[in-house]
């Protein structure tokens, strides 16, 4: 199916990002959001669900909670015309749980932007044992005319690039809790000797850090392994309300 008219649930920084993207490659886009927002260019914004009743593709990026996405999908799966496709933008829950909500799970699939979306080239097409050939094809297709680099992943909890990234932040947390270097020293040696582009700590203030605990309890439910039970700094911390940039102070102070 060609995709032309795309519906973003989701106003926040990755749904903004996302419809920027698809906007910007000529997709029609109508983005949803709680209140109503300004419309730019090729995007329509409204409040009303309803308005994404004719879009080939709908791309949800509300908060990641799996009772509020799997609601989100059987009243999207009401109103979209048959055919079109739903999909989630989760980093970490199961797509499959948000497809077997819809009568048609075939139709279903994740298409994970990277923050910043505009910026980010990769973009991972979840595909769980639902999906069929057509619809990560189309998902692909999408991606692909967005200008971006799809990677094709099983639907498992954390896919690529999260299952790889937080254990990685979670031991660095470890580190720094058990006194072997400052944060900054931290952040220093990975940039400087890995040639990342910030250290753990920036990293994980700005994805948040509840969204990093979330991340991190998601994967410890799926697998037990014990590089993905999330320190209790991190937990303490969120538990504080220190969640990174977004909360003006995390690791690190944005205050100022």
């Amino acid at each position: 199916m060609s995709i032309t008219r795309v519906g973003i649930v989701g106003s926040g920084i990755m749904g903004a990002g996302i419809a920027e993207v698809a906007a910007g490659s000529g997709h029609e886009v109508v983005l949803r959001s709680r209140s109503q927002a300004g419309a730019d260019g090729r995007v329509t914004a409204t409040t009303h669900l309803g308005e994404l009743v004719d879009v080939d593709l709908v791309i949800e990026s509300v908060v990641e909670d799996l009772a509020v996405k799997k609601d989100l999908f059987a009243e999207l799966d009401s109103i979209c015309k048959p055919g079109a496709v739903l999909a989630t933008n989760t980093s970490t829950l199961p797509v499959v749980e948000m497809a077997m909500a819809t009568g048609r799970p075939d139709q279903v699939c994740g298409i994970h932007f990277f923050n910043p979306a505009p910026a980010m080239a990769l973009v991972e097409v979840v595909r769980p044992v639902t999906a069929s050939d057509a619809t990560m094809e189309s998902a692909v297709a999408f991606a692909t005319a967005c200008g971006k680099e799809p990677v094709e992943v099983k639907d498992q909890a954390g896919f690529i690039v999260n299952a790889l990234l937080f254990p990685y932040l979670n031991n660095a947390v470890r580190l720094l809790e058990q006194g072997v270097a400052t944060k900054e020293g931290i952040d220093a040696a990975m940039k400087g000797g890995c040639g990342f582009p910030m250290g753990p700590f920036a990293l994980l203030d700005l994805v948040g850090l509840d969204t990093s605990l979330a991340i991190l309890d998601a994967l410890y439910a799926e697998f037990r392994d014990p590089n993905y039970a999330a320190m209790p700094l991190l937990r303490r911390m969120v538990t504080s309300g220190q969640l990174g940039r977004k909360t003006k102070k995390g690791f690190y102070d944005y205050s100022r």
